[in-house]
């Protein structure tokens, strides 16, 4: 059924951009390898040693959630434009499912900014680059 604002369209582009690969690599989210940013891969074997200082920002994800695909290029560009004031990490909810469970992880993409490890922001949903920004220079000061 399609909507008048376009939102089954919208949905169906992004289903099809995540299976024709025009997206995010999923080998460069898994291991990190994205040269574009300082983004770091979160596990749960090592999510609270990589977030125990400074300012963090986390993506929870998933390589088959067709939003979390659009958000991950987003994420990327925060990790530029912040880059030497704050770090952006990416933790795949299938691949960490304790460090998800942790921070109450029920809908993705979810955002969390931490501060020295513990949670001071969070976003469900899509975020533009601006507002997830303003909220990590926020938290700086």
């Amino acid at each position: 059924m399609w909507t008048t604002d376009g939102r089954i369209v919208v949905c169906a582009a992004l289903v099809a951009m995540a299976v024709a690969g025009t997206g995010c690599l999923d080998s460069q989210r898994e291991t990190g390898a994205s040269m574009r940013t300082n983004a770091m891969v979160l596990t749960d074997a090592d999510f609270d040693a990589k977030t125990a200082k400074g300012v963090v920002l986390v993506d929870f994800w998933a390589s088959w959630c067709g939003p979390c695909q659009v958000q991950g290029p987003i994420v990327e560009k925060v990790g530029i434009a912040m880059s030497g004031k704050t770090t952006v990490g990416k933790c795949n909810v299938d691949n960490a499912p304790k460090s998800a469970n942790r921070f109450g992880v029920q809908s993705i993409p979810t955002l969390v900014i931490l501060k020295d490890n513990r949670e001071v922001e969070r976003f469900v949903g899509v975020q533009s680059e601006q507002a997830l920004r303003m909220a990590l220079e926020k938290h700086l000061q």
